[in-house]
């Protein structure tokens, strides 16, 4: 039986953050769990701190604080 062709998709690894894949996607993590998303973009924790590992959820910014004069 004939495989359909399908396009490839684009993975764009960003500087210091999440890896950005073209969805929908599946993902299987290191723990054998599947973690699917039908979203346009999916972002890919690639430094592990995200609570929603493997997806994404922005730990990997650092935090600045600021200091204000009252």
């Amino acid at each position: 039986m004939p495989t359909a062709e399908r396009a490839p998709r684009r993975v764009t690894v960003v500087p210091g953050g999440p890896v950005l894949v073209e969805g929908p996607v599946e993902l299987s993590t290191p723990e054998g769990e599947t973690v699917r998303s039908d979203r346009f973009v999916v972002a890919v924790c690639a430094c592990r701190r995200s609570k929603r590992f493997p997806l994404c959820d922005t730990s990997h910014r650092k935090r600045v604080r600021t200091q204000t004069d009252d």
